[in-house]
């Protein structure tokens, strides 16, 4: 047996043959042209036709995987239609009387470079996409096929790379898997993947032969692993790993597409808490409704110094994307406390979690809380995004947000950049003092959504990292309940709705508690999502 290890785009379990993804190599030469205006004209032709392959992948992939996936086909058609792509190819024939194989070659290797050599993730992911864009014009001009994977029996595919054009392309009916020996968690490939729920490895380097092909394999999405013939106790263990899974999916599989609505007709919006744009595929998967939390400080946890606007605006763009118009709650940085980061040279508190945190952190430090805000509105015209606050306290903290947003709205609208004005504004419940003063908070801003893990800590006065107080913490405490209930009550009467986020939100002993008190929103882990559902769907 031979085991490769790798990282996991997307878990599961399967188990069969692994077939290699083969394609039409085509080889580039130079070749002198002597009427270089009809070698313009012959990469324009094939420029055309591409474009009308282009939009038929993107209707087969509207199919398939939806509009948000769909929409990469779409910005490769911008891709081929982006001037200074056309006219780097265009003036190496003119320049050089070569061929437009060697043109489109060219320029292929000098975009992929650029993008490659950038820091931005997001942006080295688009080298694959300019490669992909110039491969399907090299086969217009060839008049090859493309290639299409033939497939007599479902199997693991294995291949150097997938490009998102021959993922959406491959029988979904028989893929059980594919294993890549590169590839990125951030590429339009890796959400694909996860979008078509299939099990997936990549980065697994040389160590994945083509000598494979055919042979009998195991993918472990969870543990980011492939056993290649397998001995028969891991054959036996990765079975039993597998018919765990399918019989949790299939039992909660039957709930998805339906409502979130008790047996006397309460509706409640179930959503997902993610970490990172990887995260985006558990929450389709699991048919929540919409992102309830986006913990945007793990941007900033995962970087060695500030994420740029740039940069935070690709992730927040692609999410809001990939959601395809269902809401996307996202919280500003809740940095401090628990979640140090070097770069922010934050003071050492004998008490951080009542400190130099979260708002607090934003409110003295708005260069840092504008770039994210700029970020946040400018990603606003590709979904629906919806910006709530952390840690707040205080009216006058609201009121102070409010006029950071709008100095934030103002500057964009200046540089003439898109975003929607009407974007939501909430607040994270937190605190005893913001239970206090809901009312007046409620006023100010659009929806609540109750922190449960930091609103217990404060109002039971333990410290929720403390081991030793671990027998002195409990989440039911009849006052953490009381507090949750207000916050609903002061909510309601301004006419705003109200969520919960932290950890109790899945706790499905809780579900009908929170029923009664009104609660409007339910947001938890992905893998929750159809347990409460299936909870809130059993409640009388």
């Amino acid at each position: 047996m031979i085991t490769l290890e790798g990282k996991s785009v997307f878990g599961g379990v399967a188990i069969g043959k692994i077939q290699f993804y083969k394609r039409n190599e085509i080889t580039i030469k130079r070749t002198r042209v002597e009427d270089v205006e009809a070698e313009v004209e012959r990469f324009q032709n094939a420029k055309a036709k591409t474009l009308e392959l282009l939009k038929g992948l993107y209707e087969k992939a509207l199919e398939d995987v939806g509009e948000a996936n769909a929409m990469i086909f779409e910005a490769h058609q911008l891709m081929l239609e982006d001037p200074d792509y056309v006219e780097s190819i265009e003036n190496i024939i003119r320049t050089q009387d070569v061929n437009a194989e060697y043109a489109i070659g060219a320029t292929a290797d000098n975009f992929a470079a650029i993008f490659e050599a950038m820091d931005d993730a997001y942006m080295q992911g688009r080298a694959a996409d300019v490669r992909d864009v110039s491969e399907r014009l090299l086969q217009a001009l060839s008049s090859q096929n493309e290639t299409v994977m033939v497939m007599d029996e479902p199997v693991i595919i294995a291949a150097d790379d997938l490009v998102p054009s021959e993922t959406v392309q491959l029988d979904k009916e028989k893929v059980l898997s594919f294993v890549t020996m590169y590839g990125s968690a951030n590429s339009h490939t890796a959400i694909l993947a996860r979008t078509m729920n299939i099990p997936a490895v990549i980065g697994l380097g040389e160590a994945l032969k083509e000598e494979y092909d055919g042979k009998v394999a195991i993918v472990d999405g969870v543990d980011g692993k492939v056993y290649i013939d397998p001995d028969e106790e891991t054959m036996a263990s990765m079975q039993k790993k597998q018919k765990k899974d399918q019989e949790q999916k299939e039992l909660l599989n039957q709930l998805k597409g339906k409502e979130n609505v008790t047996k006397s007709g309460q509706k409640v919006n179930v959503y997902a808490n993610i970490g990172n744009l990887a995260d985006v595929g558990a929450v389709l998967k699991n048919d929540a409704g919409g992102i309830g939390l986006f913990r945007s400080e793990f941007l900033y946890l995962e970087s060695d110094t500030y994420p740029t606007e740039e940069q935070q605006f690709a992730v927040y763009k692609k999410v809001a994307e990939t959601m395809a118009g269902k809401k996307v709650i996202i919280r500003t940085l809740d940095i401090g406390a628990d979640k140090q980061v070097d770069y922010f040279k934050l003071d050492k508190e004998d008490n951080p979690a009542l400190g130099y945190r979260a708002i607090r952190i934003c409110l003295t430090r708005p260069e840092i809380f504008k770039t994210q805000l700029r970020a946040l509105y400018r990603a606003s015209a590709y979904g629906q995004i919806s910006i709530m606050f952390p840690m707040i306290i205080s009216v006058a903290e609201v009121k102070k947000i409010k006029e950071i947003v709008e100095e934030v709205k103002a500057e964009l609208r200046t540089e003439g950049a898109a975003f929607r004005e009407d974007v939501e504004l909430g607040i994270m419940i937190e605190t005893p003092a913001a239970v206090m003063v809901s009312r007046e908070l409620a006023k100010e801003v659009d929806f609540f959504s109750v922190g449960t893990n930091d609103l217990t800590q404060y109002t039971l006065a333990i410290d929720r990292q403390n081991q030793k107080l671990e027998d002195f913490y409990d989440s039911h405490h009849p006052a953490v309940l009381a507090m949750i209930r207000m916050a609903a009550e002061s909510a309601h009467a301004e006419g705003k709705w109200i969520g919960i986020c932290g950890e109790l939100g899945a706790d499905v002993t809780l579900t009908e508690t929170f029923l009664k008190m009104g609660i409007d929103e339910l947001s938890v882990a992905p893998g929750m999502v159809l347990k409460v559902r299936q909870k809130i769907r059993e409640a009388e």
